[in-house]
């Protein structure tokens, strides 16, 4: 073996090894001890350490590498790998970058307070504007990566002389991403929907939970999750109960008797209203708001802070509303009549079948009388 010849490439890599891994241990215990230290140059310091401990290697073996006798396809193939890892480390970085100025944004701005309404609306725009930022990050790596082989760059000249029908097959095909992509950007910039809304979705009621990239997370009432693509929030109506503010009208409906006392339900909904915690203060009416031949149609319309207060304000004014009117005012509940004869009309009684000619109504047709009448005596 040519110790001399082997010098020449163990020199300069084994500088090159030694300093970058005595780097990339240093990062990496700078990462472990600021573990958990939560003010910003310790945050800053963990989002960059580890990409640039593996990054600092790579980039001490390229002048290493070029200042060995190594040549030809060998270099190139060596300085080729090596370009490769920086460009996922610093594809690396860029995303960690991208998501601890989000986590930062969701930290500035919580959404643990009663109102916040502006809370929500920076949180949505942040978390979709940074995964369209993060996804868009990794396309553009990945295509560069790819675009350092000879072989990729004539198959992407060759796509891009016959592009016209692989462009619309890839169109077709792509619809589905690009379409969510999309949808993504359009709720971001225009908000029919932010974190933690209510909204009625196919017919049910729960929370948004998730904005992701390509779906929206709904989480029901009872606890159950409906994953709904973002282009069914673009293309279809729903209702959104918290798109200006979370105060909200909830309606108690009651069928009555019509001997209820209307006031006396009235000054009982305002003492019900008064004794809850739940209401907000602004709306206590009553108001009969239909008739029937048998009832009468009462609205309790009372207010909340938010949807779920008003639900539950619904049924306490429901429940405490029928209990009164049981206890106080029974006949105001409906009921059904029916009366009875304790004797029968004579004029009632049923007669015998008469006959036709005499139930038959006189018509035009039927002509003058066949016996004409007796002349009045003088």
């Amino acid at each position: 073996m040519d110790w001399q010849q082997a010098a020449l490439y163990l020199w300069p890599i084994g500088i090159a090894l030694a300093v970058g891994l005595t780097g990339w241990w240093l990062l990496m215990a700078l990462t472990r001890r600021l573990k958990g230290r939560d003010y910003r140059r310790a945050r800053i310091a963990r989002v960059i350490s580890r990409p640039l401990a593996f990054a600092l290697p790579l980039l001490l073996l390229i002048p290493a590498l070029e200042a060995t006798p190594l040549q030809g396809r060998w270099l190139d193939q060596s300085l080729r790998l090596l370009h490769i890892g920086l460009t996922v480390c610093v594809i690396w970085l860029l995303v960690r970058a991208v998501a601890a100025g989000e986590r930062a944004i969701l930290r500035e701005h919580p959404m643990e307070v009663a109102d916040n309404l502006a809370a929500r609306r920076v949180q949505t725009q942040t978390r979709v504007l940074s995964r369209v930022l993060m996804g868009a990050i990794i396309l553009v790596g990945v295509s560069l990566i790819l675009l350092t082989f000879p072989m990729v760059r004539q198959i992407g000249t060759a796509l891009l002389a016959s592009a016209g029908i692989i462009g619309l097959v890839a169109g077709i095909a792509a619809k589905p991403v690009f379409g969510n992509l999309i949808a993504g950007l359009q709720i971001a910039l225009t908000q029919p929907i932010r974190l933690d809304d209510v909204v009625i979705v196919e017919g049910e009621w729960g929370r948004v939970e998730e904005i992701g990239s390509s779906y929206v997370v709904v989480r029901i009432w009872d606890e159950r999750r409906m994953v709904v693509p973002l282009t069914w929030f673009i293309e279809h109506p729903f209702q959104n109960w918290t798109r200006r503010s979370a105060d909200l009208l909830g309606t108690a409906f009651l069928w009555l008797d019509y001997r209820a006392p209307i006031a006396a339900i009235r000054a009982e909904l305002e003492r019900i209203c008064a004794d809850q915690a739940l209401w907000d203060g602004r709306v206590c009416v009553t108001q009969v708001t239909e008739t029937t031949e048998h009832t009468l149609q009462v609205r309790l319309l009372v207010s909340a802070r938010n949807s779920g207060d008003a639900f539950d304000l619904r049924c306490i004014v429901r429940e405490r509303m029928l209990d009164f009117l049981a206890r106080e005012h029974p006949q105001a509940l409906p009921r059904t009549r029916a009366e009875l004869l304790q004797q029968p009309d004579p004029g009632l009684r049923r007669q015998g079948p008469q006959p036709v000619e005499d139930v038959r109504s006189p018509g035009a047709e039927d002509g003058a009388p066949a016996t004409p009448p007796e002349p009045a005596n003088s």
